[in-house]
């Protein structure tokens, strides 16, 4: 079982694909999303986003005043401002 995950910024789609885990900072502190996760909304507070993909590719974010949603195996990052690191 897999995440589908969008990492979004006000401008472009910064990336997307399947993962198996994704790692955010939230106002209320790091959150670890795995496939199964109850639904959640939460504000992101700023710093990185790391997506581990299927095959164990790790990909890495910076993200910026937003929000992470999780419904339904799906994680939707949407940032004011994000870009990939490395």
């Amino acid at each position: 079982m897999a995440l589908t995950v969008n990492v979004v910024s006000a401008d472009q789609q910064v990336w997307s694909g399947e993962a198996t885990m994704v790692v955010a900072r939230t106002t209320e502190g790091e959150i670890g999303i795995l496939p199964g996760h109850t639904p959640l909304l939460a504000v992101l507070a700023g710093g990185e986003v790391r997506v581990t993909q299927v095959g164990g590719r790790r990909i890495t974010a910076n993200a910026e005043d937003g929000f992470i949603s999780v419904q339904n195996d799906t994680v939707t990052v949407v940032a004011s401002a994000a870009e990939l690191v490395g």
